[in-house]
């Protein structure tokens, strides 16, 4: 069953992002069993993310169409990094012109709490030339994950992924 559950969900892309798998960006977490009961288990990318809904609603539904019973629960803990996200996802996100975001857990710890915002001095790549030589434009780009940059060779907007 639970192979059934993850193959029935394979398909399933990021409504925001529809290149990418839920699964490559790690929003769907788990598949288990809790005594007779099936669960899938997915974590947003952020807190009060509005694709949320449609995500929930997208995995019931592809659940439903296999004749799958299971339940969706959403679990906010830990908190969902971009570190979960798979390698093919970095790859589609840059094919898709969005810059893939860095690891957000250098010294290899990916659950820290972290109260004050840290700004990394890391540099962007842009998607669609590859120059590193681009600057932050604003903090927040086409969605609340992602922030806007400018490539200062080729002169391009791109959105960045922003790691967390």
């Amino acid at each position: 069953m639970e192979q059934a559950i993850w193959q029935c969900l394979a398909p399933l892309s990021d409504p925001e992002i529809p290149v990418v798998s839920l699964r490559d960006m790690g929003i769907l977490r788990e598949v288990r069993q809790v005594q007779s009961e099936w669960q899938v288990v997915i974590t947003p990318t952020y807190s009060g993310c509005p694709a949320m809904d449609q995500i929930e609603a997208d995995v019931r539904h592809a659940l439903q169409q296999a004749g799958l019973n299971a339940q969706v629960i959403i679990q906010l803990a830990p908190a969902w990094t971009t570190d979960w996200m798979t390698p093919l996802a970095h790859q589609q996100l840059r094919d898709y012109g969005i810059a893939p975001p860095c690891s957000s857990a250098p010294d290899g710890h990916t659950h820290k709490l972290r109260f004050v915002r840290q700004r990394t001095t890391h540099s962007v790549a842009c998607p669609r030339c590859g120059s590193s030589q681009t600057t932050e434009v604003s903090h927040f780009g086409s969605t609340a994950c992602k922030a806007l940059y400018k490539c200062l060779s080729c002169l391009e907007p791109f959105d960045h992924f922003k790691p967390h």
